[in-house]
């Protein structure tokens, strides 16, 4: 009888490359999620005086006429200055899972102090100073592990925490300023919003130190088989390329500094923001429809469930046809339907309707993102100051935007809704100049590579293209 019927087992089979990759995905993702809770405190720490409005903070701190929008706006200064240096350092430490953490104890710190100090203005400039090195890393961080038919839906995934924000941190609002009143002493109870909501800041963030991944060369919870498919797949996916990854930091800020398309994503996206200006009064708007603090509150949520599932299934299927512009037209289209709903109807039904309709822009916001991390995949050194340089400097449409909504144009606003209608025509017509521009460049490397008798004659590596 043959002896080999009587031996051990067959060896199991070796997990193909494309189960490996799955597991090295849910691996990454699983870790990745932390960054929705942490984006979502990002954003409430710095929306929280949006509800704390309806509780009595104009009248607690005397403010009139702009003042409250000058409380809103200031904490984009402090953001937009310090976005290029926190990237530039995050590049050259290659630590995120330090560094953001880091940066989230302090500004969870600088929150609570909000409740304590009475300079309002110094407090609010601060919070924008420390909160600035977080979405620009956030997004480099992300850039740095998925091939770019990926980036979309994980944009998506890391950045729904803000627009859940947008609508749960006004339901959680509505429990601290329903409950609150009187404890400690604190007749303001809005003082309880930064209490709470900075130190539950703090405590999520000595949890992300354990969590978050550094990059793929340098992550010490992969295996050597993890590491070298993280790198191989970015490879192989024309994200990384050895003569530009290997550029400093100092020849990154030149080089984007000197890339035009930079210079018109921050242009565009400073009317972007600017059509966006109605998230930081949203409490306001909502309150415009005549119910009472708690419900208006409560009422904030639903618009923010639908703008996520929104922004999911555009971002899933930008990235399964590896289109982007298609999709941002899209959902700005929905969003301009909203606000001139809202400018020709008193109706409330309507008015809540288009509210709806604003809500889910925030799916085109997280698109563009996505295309930006595509356009510049093979250069990490520039990848690093674009991101920061676009992100920080579009926020001046933010400082804009605080000023789009004053009182004295309420209830109906009708103004404002002009006004952010016509900032996102703007925005989304340059981003179609945007569009059109790489969809060219991609047919001038067609034609090279049908042409090219010298493979050192195409641009960039064979098979290249921009997503558009």
């Amino acid at each position: 009888m043959n002896a080999d019927l009587f031996s051990a087992s067959p060896k199991r089979a070796a997990p193909s490359h494309d189960d490996l990759e799955k597991r090295l995905l849910r691996k990454l993702d699983l870790r990745m999620s932390i960054i929705i809770v942490l984006y979502a405190l990002n954003f409430v720490d710095r929306a929280n005086a949006a509800s704390a409005r309806l509780a009595g903070f104009e009248e607690d701190l005397h403010l009139q006429g702009n003042q409250y929008a000058t409380v809103l706006s200031i904490v984009y200064v402090g953001y937009i200055l310090m976005q290029v240096p926190a990237n530039m350092v995050l590049h050259w430490l290659e630590r995120p899972s330090i560094l953001i953490p880091c940066g989230m104890v302090v500004w969870g710190l600088v929150s609570t102090l909000t409740g304590f100090y009475t300079g309002v203005l110094l407090a609010r400039f601060f919070l924008g100073f420390v909160e600035a090195p977080f979405y620009p890393g956030v997004l480099y961080l992300i850039s740095g592990w998925y091939k770019r038919d990926e980036l979309a839906v994980r944009t998506t995934l890391v950045t729904c925490g803000s627009v859940l924000a947008s609508g749960f941190g006004a339901v959680f609002a509505s429990g601290i300023l329903s409950g609150m009143q009187g404890k400690l002493g604190q007749a303001a109870i809005y003082r309880w919003l930064f209490y709470i909501e900075g130190g539950a800041t703090i405590l999520v963030a000595i949890c992300a130190f354990f969590i978050l991944p550094d990059f793929p060369h340098n992550t010490s919870w992969l295996t050597p088989e993890e590491r070298a498919l993280a790198i191989s797949r970015l490879a192989d996916d024309g994200s990384l390329a050895d003569e530009l990854g290997k550029r400093t930091t100092m020849q990154g800020l030149r080089d984007a500094v000197s890339d035009w398309k930079v210079w018109w994503f921050s242009v565009a996206l400073v009317f972007q923001f600017v059509a966006l200006s109605f998230v930081i009064y949203f409490p306001t708007i909502v309150g415009t429809l005549g119910y009472d603090t708690t419900s208006t509150l409560l009422l904030s949520a639903p618009p923010w469930v639908f703008s996520t599932i929104v922004a999911f299934v555009l971002s899933r299927y930008s990235d399964k046809t590896q289109k982007r512009y298609v999709f941002l037209f899209a959902s700005s289209a929905l969003a301009g339907l909203g606000f001139i709903i809202s400018i020709c109807t008193m109706n409330t039904a309507a008015r809540y309707t288009s509210i709806f309709l604003m809500a889910q822009i925030s799916a085109a916001y997280m698109v563009i993102w996505g295309w930006i991390n595509n356009i510049f995949a093979r250069e990490p050194a520039k990848r690093a100051v674009a991101i920061a340089l676009i992100n920080g400097l579009s926020q001046t449409g933010n400082i804009i935007g605080a000023y789009v909504w004053p009182p004295n144009w309420g209830p109906t606003y009708r103004y404002s809704y002009a006004v952010c209608l016509s900032a996102l025509g703007v925005s989304t017509s340059m981003f179609g100049v945007m569009y059109w521009y790489l969809r060219r460049v991609n047919e001038q490397i067609e034609r090279k590579e049908r042409n090219a008798q010298d493979i050192s004659d195409l641009r960039g590596p064979v098979g290249f293209r921009y997503l558009v």
